[in-house]
């Protein structure tokens, strides 16, 4: 197979996707785009470590696994996110939002403003809008405000984000018409904490970005890469850590997390798909097995 890469994931810019590698090698996507690879024959997948200090173990963790880290890396990089709410004295302003990412999929959460609106693109959020900025502490309180008043999540697998993508609506309008009256609910609620400013509904959408509205429906999602495996396709839309690829036998959903941990290489043709891939229940293209 050649020359071997490891895949350090998908990173969001305003120009779009960018498939990044170790080494610092950057591929950066458009749609049309040919992505093809294969997992070197006979290989493991290794775990990738901890903030950016590789595994102490050299551990092998699954191919379904989409962290690509053992129980203890797992552990240490989770104790250092902002998300664990085991971070205090973080002295950047954060900014509190409203996401939508399909019918009856709303979620909260926080950002640090430095960091825009790439944290939603990494969600795959198709619509989003602020509803407010502070410190990390009221933007921590907040959330969880929100979470109990607005009942809604600060989390939504990937699984049901992908399900709903082939029922976006149409227009900008019908895809934030769910979190606009959240929104003004939010703003309203009296406990809402003095030193996090309100601020107006203004929704962004992304469904251009993503690639979304000119997008054929996906079958089905790989659901792990196996040594040996190939996947060629050419690039349709791509949202959050997924990229939607046309192969001969229909689109299917990679998230690229997948890749993580694994030696990648050129993939041998003439194959086009030897990976494990999920039906979506509600594609019109149903079959019994997909393998």
């Amino acid at each position: 197979m050649g020359q071997a890469w490891k895949c350090s994931g998908l990173r969001w810019s305003v120009d779009g996707p960018v498939l990044v590698w170790g080494g610092g090698r950057r591929s950066a996507l458009a749609w049309g785009k040919r992505v093809a690879f294969g997992v070197v024959e006979g290989g493991e997948r290794g775990c990738v470590g901890a903030r950016g200090h590789a595994c102490p173990v050299g551990a092998v963790v699954s191919g379904r696994s989409t962290g690509a880290r053992c129980e203890e890396c797992a552990r240490l990089d989770r104790a250092h996110s902002v998300a664990a709410d085991t971070i205090a004295d973080d002295p950047r302003p954060y900014h509190v939002y409203l996401a939508w990412f399909g019918p009856g999929l709303v979620k909260v959460g926080i950002t640090a403003l430095e960091r825009g609106s790439a944290r939603l693109l990494e969600q795959g959020a198709v619509s989003f809008s602020w509803l407010g900025s502070g410190p990390l502490m009221a933007a921590r309180r907040t959330e969880e405000l929100l979470r109990a008043a607005l009942r809604v999540p600060d989390r939504i697998p990937y699984a049901e984000k992908r399900a709903v993508r082939a029922l976006l609506p149409a227009t900008e309008a019908e895809r934030s018409a769910e979190i606009g009256p959240l929104h003004a609910r939010a703003l309203s609620l009296a406990e809402w904490p003095e030193s996090l400013a309100r601020e107006p509904f203004d929704p962004v959408d992304h469904m251009e970005i993503f690639g979304l509205q000119t997008a054929p429906p996906a079958l089905g999602e790989i659901t792990e890469l196996i040594p040996g495996g190939v996947l060629s396709g050419t690039l349709t839309a791509a949202a959050g850590p997924d990229l939607h690829l046309a192969t001969g036998r229909g689109v299917v959903v990679l998230d690229t997390r997948l890749m993580t941990g694994w030696d990648l290489g050129t993939a041998a043709a003439p194959a086009e798909l030897s990976f494990p891939l999920k039906e979506f229940k509600s594609s019109p293209h149903q079959q019994d097995e997909l393998f």
